[in-house]
């Protein structure tokens, strides 16, 4: 079964093609993967905050989590090697498909005063990155049963070769960029 994102992907293909004068299918630009991404203190870094920021992100991801560690002690603050340091998922496919479609059309609306996505998020590698600041406007999260609430860095990883492409891209795929 098709997902609305891969439906509307296939359908910008025409019109991505005539904007930017590609001769083939395979030059139009598409979505690689998708990273997501959360950061724990290392004075917070205890077995339940990372097992509860583990089954969270597994949760609204709809894939595992896997935590990421320290590789060098830094006294100042307060961190050992091999600590746990922070949480990373990577969807590709029809994950990441049905990721954008959950992200587009429940969470980011759900956010308060929400006016759109920055158009300032892409580097120099045409990836679009921004960052949410609540992980509960995710429909998958309990809200009766939150431990602590922790911030998402999300990033957009493409083929474009230009910002240009890049962002005509995620607007037919209903992103909500200003």
């Amino acid at each position: 079964m098709q997902t609305l994102t891969e439906k509307l992907y296939q359908e910008s293909i025409k019109s991505l093609k005539d904007e930017f004068l590609y001769s083939n299918n395979l030059e139009v630009p598409r979505l690689t993967h998708i990273s997501v991404n959360t950061g724990i203190k290392a004075t917070d870094s205890d077995n339940k905050l990372t097992s509860y920021i583990l089954s969270e992100m597994t949760k609204f991801c709809g894939q595992k989590a896997v935590l990421t560690y320290s590789s060098k002690a830094i006294s100042g603050f307060k961190l050992r090697q091999g600590m746990a340091i922070g949480c990373k998922v990577t969807l590709r496919g029809k994950k990441m498909y049905q990721f954008i479609d959950r992200l587009v059309n429940i969470a980011l609306p759900r956010i308060r005063d929400f006016r759109g996505l920055s158009s300032k998020g892409f580097n120099s590698s045409s990836h679009y990155s921004f960052g949410i600041k609540d992980h509960t406007i995710f429909l998958e999260v309990d809200l009766d049963n939150v431990f602590k609430v922790f911030g998402l860095n999300i990033t957009f990883c493409s083929t474009a070769k230009t910002k240009n492409e890049c962002l005509f891209l995620l607007k037919k795929l209903n992103l909500p960029i200003k």
